[in-house]
């Protein structure tokens, strides 16, 4: 035991990325998990991962509490980016709801107690099955085990001032809204056709009641053309998950310098 006490400042550390990391992370930050449950979780793959790095041997100083500021602000931001890459599914079932009439009718998400689009949840639900069946939550684990090679434990702060880690996020929350873009297209396209259609009808044809005709007639369209594509939206998640890893592995080494 007193062989530890050495490393316990190092450990502690590696605690504090690891489990601040779970506060934003998809999946493990999520309200349905039991907090014990996600500090226990944290506080062995701290010891597993603690056990396979080089870790400096620290004194408990004024620097060593900016070192847990630093840790604390890794997790998150390097959390934050994955859950923002993957929110693209949620943007992309708001830009179908409002298209086809959903949009008054949000649910309260259970996972993270937010309000979230019906047809955003149907497909986030669907994405994250996928994604624990391809074994992504361990891609985000190691995501954080690697982070060490990229952002030791004793780099003294974040370069918070730094013009292309600015740019970088700037750019990640951009590509977002894109790739939410291109995964509602099929639908909000079609369903744009549906209005121009219902336009040229109310015109033609004065006595058709046509709020009356569209609003199932939209919604029987939208769903028609949500299972012909899907097969095409789980490519687009696919490689949605490629760019979440890509993406924190861009800002890790942003943070490190290199």
């Amino acid at each position: 035991m007193l062989d530890f006490l050495p490393e316990f400042p190092a450990f502690l550390l590696v605690l504090v990325r690891v489990t601040s990391f779970f506060l934003m992370m998809p999946i493990f930050s999520y309200r349905t998990i039991p907090t014990t449950h996600k500090i226990g979780l944290g506080f062995f793959l701290s010891l597993i991962m603690f056990s396979n790095i080089d870790a400096p041997v620290l004194e408990i100083n004024g620097a060593y509490f900016l070192l847990i500021m630093k840790e604390a602000l890794v997790g998150l931001i390097i959390g934050f980016i994955a859950y923002l890459i993957l929110a693209a599914i949620q943007v992309a079932g708001g830009f179908i709801d409002f298209q086809m009439g959903f949009a008054i009718a949000n649910v309260i998400d259970p996972q993270t107690g937010a309000q979230s689009p019906l047809t955003g949840q149907y497909l986030y639900t669907i994405a994250l099955f996928f994604l624990l069946t391809v074994n992504g939550h361990h891609l985000l684990l190691d995501g954080v085990f690697y982070s060490y090679e990229f952002i030791p434990l004793d780099q003294a702060w974040i370069p918070f001032g730094d013009e292309s880690m600015v740019e970088f996020i700037v750019k990640s929350f951009s590509s977002m809204f894109t790739i939410a873009f291109q995964m509602s297209i099929p639908v909000v396209g079609s369903l744009f056709l549906v209005d121009v259609a219902l336009g040229i009808v109310a015109r033609t044809v004065p006595q058709l009641n046509v709020f009356v005709v569209g609003l199932p007639l939209k919604i029987g369209v939208s769903f028609i053309v949500l299972i012909a594509v899907m097969s095409v939206l789980m490519m687009v998640v696919t490689q949605l998950f490629e760019t979440m890893l890509i993406t924190m592995r861009n800002l890790m080494d942003l943070i490190g310098g290199s």
